[in-house]
């Protein structure tokens, strides 16, 4: 799996998305890799926790944008499947059984946010980025959608979804998507002292209490989700919206203040 790395090292799984050349855009091999990776960890019992982590100058820059040129010439149908497949592997991470840290640094941008909000603990580096920036290319944050509100909020949620403006660790912090902020010299040391204090817990009642919070928190159908993303993805702004970002030009629907 080129796309991503999975290290064992006693009770700690360190999974890591590996396209740094592609600042770990989301591509459908690394998808299917990310879902395969934390279904399989989710039955090893001899991993108690999972560090998701990204190569390279960037954690994680959401979905690729060749994956989203080609959606353009997809039916409907062929984008529900291909948003079903994004979906399987957030679904994978957010139910994974295991205490899952997110390491977080440079950009987390769409997907890559909502990765971060997947995450059961999330720090991040000082100079980390954050945008849900669908909305610029007249898509939808869709396949997150469940996640983000569940760390944010309906109020500041809302803001970052129709704004697609990006925002800092500091305000990351404040809103709730990371739980801790330090320097980049110092992000291991808060993911291992992270470690400690998860390992420190009983497995059994970890798995249980992310069973409860996602139980107590559902609000929206998850199998309606694909459908949204993948009627946006063929509509006509969501098609300009992706042929401009291909051409690093303005879409038609953009205008000045």
């Amino acid at each position: 799996m080129s796309e991503l790395r999975v290290v064992r090292d006693g009770a700690v799984a360190t999974v890591t998305l590996s396209r740094p050349e592609k600042r770990n855009a989301l591509d459908p091999p690394t998808l299917e890799a990310l879902g395969d990776a934390f279904r399989s960890l989710a039955e090893d019992d001899a991993v108690r926790a999972v560090v998701l982590a990204g190569d390279g100058p960037a954690f994680c820059a959401g979905a690729d944008i060749g994956m989203m040129a080609a959606a353009r010439d997809l039916s409907e149908d062929e984008n529900v499947a291909d948003a079903e497949r994004m979906a399987a592997a957030f679904e994978a991470v957010d139910t994974c059984p295991k205490a899952v840290i997110a390491r977080v640094h440079g950009s987390a941008f769409g997907g890559g946010a909502g990765l971060v909000a997947c995450a059961d603990v999330a720090i991040a580096a000082e100079g980390a980025r954050f945008a849900f920036s669908e909305i610029k290319l007249g898509l939808l944050p869709a396949t997150v959608a469940p996640y983000v509100l569940r760390a944010l909020g309906p109020g500041a949620t809302r803001e970052l979804f129709v704004t697609g403006r990006r925002f800092d660790a500091s305000e990351a912090l404040r809103l709730g998507l990371v739980h801790r902020v330090v320097t980049d010299d110092d992000l291991d040391v808060a993911v291992r002292e992270t470690l400690r204090s998860v390992l420190a817990a009983g497995p059994a009642a970890v798995a249980a209490s992310k069973r409860l919070i996602r139980a107590s928190t559902a609000s929206l159908a998850l199998d309606d989700l694909p459908r949204w993303i993948a009627a946006a993805r063929v509509g006509p702004e969501g098609r300009e919206g992706v042929t401009a970002f291909l051409e690093k030009r303005e879409p038609s629907w953009s205008v000045d203040s």
